[in-house]
């Protein structure tokens, strides 16, 4: 998808997507950058094409009916594709995000259900099963666990309302950086690439879990003092630095400045743009925040990245989503102990 344009404004946009004619022909030449090939017999050639249907092209060798959205968040799609595109770019660029009800007034959908599966389709989007792990040989990273949620009405706000969240996020150096201590803490280091995900508790086995799916091996991880960390060196392959906190926990805060600031960020996020957000529904959430995160440097790329990756994604419907039986993905990749 190199090649292929995508909108850095609004005028720009419009252009680019007038019609469902147009987003369709963006996905062809995203599939196939050369000549269309047929899935089903291999042939290459000018398909047929549809007036009335632009997301569909029949082979002309042996008659079969090809899918732009097939494998897509779009699959078997009522709503227009220019209102998907439109999604898209409004996901990818608006940098605070949207909640459902202003995504329903952007898209100028008539039911709020929509509007919600779609935010949700995208989320799952935004998610590659087997995306690279974060740090390296060379890399820090930073991880710690939060609790994410609040108050609930006429209950109080108990430990008991709110849900673990881990992350992990790669400290960057800055080049011709300040290098004195203090310095070095304020404006010498950066938060490159981050992981979050819901995990059901502070266990070992649950953070030695999570190091193995996002962490690379012979990466130095900063963590702090907690028991759970202690066997994560030995068993999945990372330099395990703690912080000794001899009992205060601001010690590890400002040895783990990026991490405390992700997890600040995020709960000013959940709650400035969304409000509120259900337990069934938190993981999707944490994959926005990590999708506008890791490309916050550069916002218009999501647009077209987040249509990519969308062509791996499964997709649910409105009942799984709001039954709560869907479950959302979340970064993983294969592991295998090295020496």
């Amino acid at each position: 998808m190199a090649d292929l344009p995508f909108p850095r404004s609004l005028p720009e946009f419009q252009r680019l997507f007038p019609d469902d004619r147009a987003c369709a022909s963006y996905l062809e030449r995203a599939r196939w950058s050369k000549a269309f090939a047929c899935p089903s017999c291999n042939e290459s050639g000018e398909p047929f094409r549809f007036a009335k249907r632009p997301g569909v092209l029949r082979c002309r060798s042996c008659r079969k009916d090809t899918s732009l959205t097939a494998g897509t968040v779009m699959e078997r799609t009522h709503t227009p594709l220019s209102t998907w595109f439109w999604a898209a770019y409004l996901v990818s660029t608006q940098t605070p995000g949207l909640s459902a009800v202003q995504f329903q007034r952007q898209l100028g959908l008539s039911r709020y259900e929509t509007a919600f599966q779609i935010l949700h389709k995208l989320r799952a989007g935004m998610v590659r099963q087997n995306v690279d792990r974060i740090g390296g040989d060379t890399c820090v990273v930073e991880m710690d666990e939060t609790l994410v949620g609040g108050e609930t009405r006429g209950e109080g706000s108990g430990r008991h309302h709110m849900i673990y969240v881990v992350g992990a996020v790669e400290v960057k150096q800055r080049e011709n950086a300040p290098q004195t201590a203090r310095e070095m803490r304020r404006q010498g280091t950066y938060a490159g690439r981050l992981r979050l995900r819901v995990i059901p508790d502070r266990q070992g086995s649950t953070l030695r879990e999570f190091t193995r799916d996002t962490i690379a091996q012979r990466t130095l991880v900063r963590t702090d003092g907690w028991a759970g960390y202690d066997q994560i060196g030995h068993e999945c392959g990372v330099e395990h630095h703690p912080v000794v906190e001899g009992g205060d926990p601001t010690i590890a805060e400002r040895q783990l400045p990026l991490v405390h600031l992700v997890f600040s960020n995020l709960k000013a996020w959940l709650l400035g743009t969304h409000h509120s957000v259900s337990d069934k529904h938190l993981q999707a959430y944490l994959n926005e925040f990590v999708f506008r995160f890791n490309r916050r440097f550069y916002p218009f790329n999501g647009f077209r990245s987040l249509l990519g990756l969308g062509a791996v994604a499964e997709s649910a419907t409105y009942d799984d989503l709001y039954s709560g039986s869907w479950v959302h993905p979340v970064a993983r990749a294969p592991w295998e102990l090295t020496g």
